[in-house]
């Protein structure tokens, strides 16, 4: 069935409970941006490239199963979205897309307002230090003739482009390398598979091989790079055929996967081995000095030294003042010229050693935090075993279709996600939702890519494929929360802005200004004005907070816990209130019925009339007493006119009488008389079930009581969140008084909001927040939309079981209960008090550096340890976030 938010008026009783999460977003989706889902793909040298059509269309999307269809703010009936949308073809999918019009992701904003039409490719670059580097790296890119836009994120070290269809990936990489950094395409298409070839031994081999491949029908473009061995080729026969045909020229070639190719950043020896040397030159010539060596000699040493570590950065630096860019390349290449200009060797020789010293550290300690993402990639096999008639065939999961059957031993990973559909075991579901102890797994039962098959052996049909898999979805969720930038960041980022320029143009004053006033030499002020340009880089202080907010969410994803940016996590520290919805969160959302009580009918007349009534209705309850007739073989009767009473229950015509099944508030509409009934239904709420009377508009009928349990991790989460400061707990239920009072009792919430209808918990949200609080929203993402969007957080539970939940909540808790909740607030805490330290850590050292500067007393080095050295602890001091325990 459709969830619809706006659609047609026939729609309207489907939605009744479920309130459309279109509406209770508007005031955040004003701040929004939205690529549609609509985007076309296109093929591009083997990178998968969309044509970015920013927009919000139709926004449909399909679900998993192809089964039904989500619309948001669409006027169109199924029939034709069915027809129309243009997202039902799951063959184009390749990249994995969440937009979504109810997403209540306010960060979005960020994205550029205006539309731009071209085609992207993505990279993963390494090199960069800090953020400036990725803004060098936009505007020297954006030079080049057929690029519209470049955007380069330095959290997830990741660079788009968007270009003309003769953009060259070739210009880009060059010029990329220009810059001092090295470019990597990370997405490829799923038609277009790259292969190593083994075998040419020149140039006119790959030829060869290229022009054979040409003939066949199936394969559409074909580059063969012969210094590499590399062969991209996008066809649509199987990798099998072309393995084939490469064989008849007498070459080798192998699939290269997305899943066994390394992520991790290229070890940079000859840059380790070229800084050791210069500091062994810097070193001798220092030794030299004290030692009756000629300061020719020791000059020449300290050249060498600058040649050797300060080649890259002065590189970098001239490409950077080509693109209108100041940057701490040119600061320090500055400085270091400078510096041997006036006769200060040593200094210059040292100003690059450090620098090129500090820039090695700090890549190595921010590659931890990057890490910590693409680690998850790893989780999932790269191949699984297919299972094909008798015979059991390995493949790369890359090429596994939806439906096929796979195969899994005890002590494997599941390859991808699926349907069990043979064989019991044990999952262990840690790598996805965080939960300690696996999960029992049976035939019918959801399994998910990245899990480990710990006891049985199972065969599973898969439901989707590998780049629409949970785990894919989760990766792709976080790399896309790490892309935005926190308030605090962004604060930071402009104050950079700000201080940089300032400082620089200080510089030059200080250089120029006293020693024509006559107030000391040009030597001592030039030193001066050196020292003040080594200041004026705030790299430390920009790098402060992405990088803490890197750690962070990557910390929470591998304990299953979905953070969708910074903002939220910054929220999220500040939350000292957090509201739940009962049915299906503080509880098993599973209630049994208990009892049936008949006044004016038999039992089974009354279950009968219950059945015909609630078998329409959506409602857990509704279900529970359906089930419950079923099971006792109770048969449903003729019914018509069915309509459902928002907040009290349904009604029907049955045999010609209209009957009703609802709450106590529901026949008091009714005006019946309930002196008996009223005590009766008292007791039984005061004993915490919730009672459905059954009836007409002349008597009562009956009563029948359900019951639901409180999970078994309920109470141990609401007294982790106590622990780590979250002062009020709140419970919004619809239940009847009696009910929610010793739900409440029993899991130690503060307070209650009972017999709540959809729009009351609204009500709450807003009187919590009118209170003073700072108020996070937990529910299952789906009948809580409203709600999730008006609090100040909203957090969905059981993300792994449902894509709508990972759309619409800003902290999504993977497992299907609260038990990592106070993690996830303990960490958002650390996180904060994290950046606070590093920013007046920043901020406090630059200052004593500027103060230092005017006496004499910071020399070079000096001011570049309190640069480098300031951004390597900052960075340390984050990457204690990582360590968190969950």
């Amino acid at each position: 069935m459709a969830d619809k938010c706006c659609g047609p008026k026939e729609e309207l009783i489907t939605i009744e409970d479920n309130k459309g999460c279109c509406n209770s977003n508007a005031e955040k989706a004003a701040t929004k941006e939205e690529d549609s889902c609509c985007s076309s793909q296109n093929t591009f040298q083997g990178i998968a490239i969309t044509a970015t059509n920013s927009s919000c269309c139709s926004n449909q999307f399909e679900n998993e199963n192809d089964k039904s269809t989500d619309v948001c703010c669409s006027q169109e009936s199924k029939e034709d979205l069915e027809i129309r949308s243009c997202c039902s073809s799951k063959e184009d999918d390749n990249t994995l897309e969440t937009s979504n019009c109810c997403n209540n992701v306010e960060e979005i904003a960020s994205i550029n307002a205006t539309p731009v039409k071209g085609e992207k490719v993505e990279y993963r670059i390494h090199g960069m230090d800090c953020p400036s580097c990725a803004l060098t790296l936009e505007k020297g890119l954006s030079r080049l003739n057929d690029i519209q836009e470049a955007k380069v994120n330095y959290n997830t070290a990741k660079l788009q482009i968007i270009g003309s269809n003769a953009l060259s990936l070739d210009s880009i990489e060059s010029e990329v390398q220009k810059l001092g950094y090295t470019a990597e395409p990370i997405i490829q298409n799923r038609n277009v598979r790259t292969y190593d070839v083994v075998g040419m031994d020149c140039s006119s081999c790959a030829k060869s091989v290229e022009n054979h491949l040409n003939k066949i029908p199936t394969v559409n473009t074909v580059t063969v790079n012969f210094p590499t061995g590399k062969m991209k080729v996008e066809h649509e026969n199987s990798v099998d055929d072309i393995v084939s045909e490469v064989s008849k020229l007498g070459y080798n070639a192998s699939l290269i996967t997305n899943n066994n190719k390394s992520t991790d950043t290229p070890k940079n020896k000859e840059g380790y081995g070229l800084i050791t040397l210069s500091g062994i030159l810097i070193a001798l010539g220092f030794i030299g000095s004290y030692n009756d060596v000629s300061p020719l000699m020791t000059t020449i040493l300290y050249a060498v030294a600058i040649v050797i570590s300060g080649y890259k950065p002065v590189k970098s630096a001239y490409y950077a003042i080509k693109s209108h860019s100041l940057d701490m390349n040119v600061l320090m290449s500055a400085a270091a010229i400078g510096a041997a200009l006036i006769g200060e060797w040593f200094e210059g020789a040292t100003v690059v050693w450090l620098f090129a010293l500090g820039n090695a550290l700090q890549n190595r300690s921010i590659e931890q935090t990057r890490k910590s993402i693409r680690n998850l990639m790893d989780l999932a096999p790269s191949e699984a075993w297919i299972k094909v008639s008798s015979e059991l065939v390995k493949k790369p999961v890359e090429e596994v279709s939806v439906g096929q059957i796979v195969v899994i031993k005890p002590g494997d990973r599941i390859p991808l996600d699926g349907e069990i559909i043979q064989g019991e075991t044990s999952v262990n579901q840690a790598p996805i939702t965080g939960e300690s102890i696996p999960v029992d797994k049976l035939i019918g039962d959801t399994v998910y890519a990245g899990t480990i098959n710990e006891s049985g052996s199972i065969e599973i049909k898969v439901t989707k494929l590998v780049e629409d898999t949970t785990i894919s979805k989760i990766i792709h969720l976080v790399e896309e929360a790490q892309e935005q930038k926190a308030p605090t960041q962004a604060f930071i980022d402009k104050f950079a802005s700000i201080y940089t320029p300032i400082v620089f143009v200080l510089a030059i004053v200080v250089i120029v200004l006293p020693p024509l006033l006559g107030l000391g030499t040009w030597g001592e002020w030039v030193y001066k004005g050196l020292a003040l340009l080594v200041v004026a880089c705030p790299c430390a202080l920009v790098i402060s907070t992405p990088v803490a907010i890197v750690s962070a969410i990557g910390n929470a994803a591998k304990n299953g816990v979905l953070i969708k940016g910074g903002t939220f996590l910054e929220k999220a520290g500040a939350i000292n209130a957090i509201a739940f919805d009962k049915t299906g969160t503080l509880t098993e959302g599973k209630p049994t019925v208990s009892d049936v009580e008949a006044l004016t009918t038999s039992a089974d007349e009354l279950i009968s009339l219950a059945l015909t009534l609630e078998d329409y209705s959506t409602h857990p309850i509704a279900k529970t007493i359906v089930e419950y007739a079923k099971d006792n073989g109770v048969q449903v009767k003729k019914g018509e006119l069915f309509k459902n009473i928002v907040g009290k229950g349904v009604q029907a015509t049955i045999n010609g009488e209209v009957h009703y099944a609802g709450n106590l508030k529901l026949f008091e509409d009714l005006e019946i008389s309930l002196d008996d009934v009223r005590s009766k239904v008292e007791r039984i709420q005061s004993q915490g079930k919730t009672v459905v009377i059954i009836g007409t508009k002349q008597e009562v009928m009956g009563i029948i009581s359900v019951s639901d349990t409180i999970r078994s991790t309920t109470v141990k989460a609401l007294n982790g969140l106590k622990q780590v400061g979250v002062n009020q707990l709140v419970m919004l239920t619809g239940d009847n008084e009696g009910t929610a009072k010793m739900i409440s009792g029993e899991t130690n919430v503060n307070r209650y909001f009972a017999e709540l209808l959809p729009e009351d918990k609204v009500d709450a949200i807003k009187q919590l927040q009118k209170e003073g609080h700072k108020v996070a929203m937990v529910g299952d993402g789906i009948n809580d939309a409203p709600a999730l969007a008006t609090a100040d957080l909203g957090i969905a539970m059981g993300g792994a079981g449902t894509d709508t939940a990972m759309e619409t909540a800003d902290i999504v808790l993977m497992a299907d209960n609260l038990e990592k909740l106070p993690h996830t607030v303990k960490l958002s805490r650390k996180a904060l008090t994290i950046i606070k330290q590093n920013i007046w850590f920043s901020l406090i050292v630059k200052f004593i550096a500027l103060v230092l500067i005017f006496p004499g007393w910071l020399t070079l080095w000096m001011a570049v340890l309190s640069d480098t050295g300031a951004a390597i602890i900052v960075i340390l001091n984050a990457l204690r976030l990582l360590k968190v325990k969950g």
